[in-house]
């Protein structure tokens, strides 16, 4: 899909994560490709998806813009999202047109810098579109200076550094701050679980919004109503 194209298609609009771990009922990349495929149904205008299986079933059947990550645990790492050029390389068999990567503060595999892998990847594949899986504002302004063509908020919570943080809070107060501040056009992803907060991160400004387990991820849906019973 040329470059310009996926670009527009994605601005502004949904980007639905169709994942399942391998110990998540849905797991299956026929089952991952059945839910692009409902999504775009739905209207979504990109995916987002986690190992090379799925990518190829996914692109097989629908032919949307796919942010591409491998999820891969390290010993002695925190990181885990496409966590170093080995990840990189198989993607790029399938070739997504975006490349998430963790680029927290979090500890790296072979205590790796976050520069020395930008680098190795810009090395590698010069043209790819590379995302930038942050969790604090710190971390967004670093990746801005690196040269990452977009700045997600996917781990906003979910590292040391961020730990009890909510991208929600204060009305999105760091995704506007990060819109505001930074250059690189910024995609909400994480916690955006009504339709509601798609629509006041959008009117913030941000590039896109990903929404994964409020769509894909059944259990989890369930539980939210299963709660309501008690």
């Amino acid at each position: 899909m040329k470059e310009l194209k996926w670009k527009e298609q994605i601005k502004h609009n949904l980007i639905v994560s169709c994942q399942a771990l391998d110990d998540e009922p849905l797991h299956s990349s026929f089952i991952m490709s059945r839910m692009a495929l409902a999504a775009r149904q739905g209207g979504a205008k990109g995916l987002r998806a986690n190992s090379v299986e799925d990518i190829k079933e996914i692109k097989k059947l629908v032919d949307l813009p796919v942010i591409g990550i491998i999820k891969r645990d390290y010993k002695e790492s925190d990181v885990f999202i496409t966590a170093t050029i080995k990840e990189v390389d198989e993607l790029m068999t399938v070739e997504p047109e975006i490349i998430a990567v963790d680029a927290t503060y979090s500890r790296r595999p072979n205590n790796e810098t976050l520069d020395e892998f930008y680098q190795a990847i810009r090395s590698s594949y010069p043209k790819v579109a590379l995302m930038a899986d942050c969790s604090t504002f710190e971390e967004m302004k670093k990746a801005d200076q690196l040269g990452f063509d977009f700045i997600g908020t996917t781990l906003v919570g979910y590292t040391k550094q961020s730990k009890g943080n909510k991208i929600e809070a204060d009305d999105f107060s760091l995704i506007k701050k990060a819109v505001k501040e930074l250059n690189t056009p910024i995609i909400a992803e994480g916690n955006i679980d009504t339709p509601a907060k798609t629509k006041r991160v959008l009117d913030i400004g941000v590039y896109s919004v990903v929404v994964g387990s409020a769509i894909t991820r059944p259990q989890l849906i369930t539980e939210k109503f299963v709660a309501a019973t008690k």
